[in-house]
């Protein structure tokens, strides 16, 4: 696979994970296997938006699912999605904090 194969592969990737509802899903898998309805009680999101985002991430490989009975329980494909969460979400904290700094020493100096 070529460089630019690749890259846009990972954009895909990104834009998979670009998204609120999305990324509350994935902390609400966060602990292991999670049935559909759990996680739509964990995250508020309504159950048909609920299927239509689960379908995205399983369709990208992010999630899997196993049926038991009428029921479908979701896990992380792969744990090392979580890890590039967390680092992203510590960036971001970080960037705000910074943020937070610069403008308290901007107001404390005028």
């Amino acid at each position: 696979m070529d460089d630019e194969s690749f890259y846009c592969l990972h954009s895909e990737m990104c834009k998979t994970l670009a998204n609120a509802k999305r990324q509350m899903i994935l902390n609400s898998l966060r602990d292991g296997e999670v049935s559909v309805s759990a996680i739509a009680a964990r995250t508020g999101i309504p159950q048909a938006t609920l299927s239509q985002h689960l379908a995205i991430l399983r369709s990208r490989g992010v999630v899997k699912t196993r049926r038991a009975g009428a029921n479908i329980y979701y896990t992380i494909a792969n744990p090392k999605i979580l890890v590039a969460f967390d680092l992203i979400t510590e960036v971001m904290r970080e960037s705000l904090e910074e943020q937070s700094r610069s403008a308290a020493t901007l107001g404390e100096s005028n």
